[in-house]
């Protein structure tokens, strides 16, 4: 059996999405997750948290990616919620013309899941600070997403956000549902949250979308993997998108 290498950008302080990623992917026996770094340790609009995203460093990492021959590239990572999508579009033309590998990112595939099943009233759960928890609605509200309730923990250090706890997490994730989304959103990268996804979707009746497990979908997609042989890790997964 052919190997597929998935390639994850990956921020220098995430502790999460490198174990939760793996974890999706165990029951995959011929699929690797493959990891490079990048420095990010605030996340703020300050001038030095933005400039944390400049699109030198991130391609110095999708350079060493490709010395390991993976077959996609993703940004996993959620920037362009604040940052706008555009950034995350820009950021694949230039790894994809750089290194010759495709590429996708966590947003650009949540956004696309949540375009393609027309659940576009959303629910958002973030541990972001007030400022950029702003931005990220009103980029979504400028591309037809209405974010119809948000929880959040207005923190800024990257390396905390691992640190919430799965209560913390559901109990936002219930607030937001009162609200009647189509959908719920867990958007950080460094959550340790898309294991949360069927418990929660069995007691809110909503789908979850987690952004690593985003991420993860649409890299095993374009490498022509199919999704549904991930089990245990919520109805993105299962669900049959054209």
């Amino acid at each position: 059996m052919k190997r597929v290498l998935l390639g994850m950008l990956t921020p220098s302080s995430n502790t999460a999405l490198e174990p939760i990623t793996s974890a999706m992917l165990a029951g995959l026996p011929e699929v690797s997750a493959h990891f490079g770094r990048f420095r990010v340790t605030e996340i703020s609009l300050k001038p030095q948290a933005l400039g944390q995203f400049d699109m030198a460093p991130i391609l110095e990492a999708a350079r060493l990616l490709a010395d390991a021959r993976v077959d996609v590239i993703a940004w996993n990572g959620t920037s362009s919620g604040w940052l706008g999508f555009g950034a995350d579009v820009a950021l694949c033309q230039h790894i994809e013309a750089e290194v010759g590998i495709r590429c996708c990112t966590s947003v650009l595939a949540l956004n696309e899941i949540m375009e393609k099943t027309q659940r576009k009233r959303f629910g958002l759960v973030t541990p972001y600070l007030h400022d950029v928890q702003s931005a990220i609605v009103a980029n979504y509200a400028r591309s037809g997403f209405d974010c119809v309730a948000e929880q959040h923990l207005n923190q800024s250090v990257n390396f905390s956000f691992s640190e919430v706890t799965p209560e913390q997490l559901t109990g936002m994730a219930r607030e937001v549902a009162k609200a009647k989304p189509q959908c719920l959103t867990t958007f950080c990268t460094n959550l340790r949250a898309a294991h949360l996804a069927p418990a929660l979707e069995a007691e809110l009746g909503i789908p979850v979308y987690d952004t690593v497990s985003t991420a993860v979908w649409k890299s095993l997609r374009m490498c022509g993997v199919d999704t549904r042989r991930v089990k245990g890790w919520g109805s993105l997964f299962e669900e049959e998108i054209a």
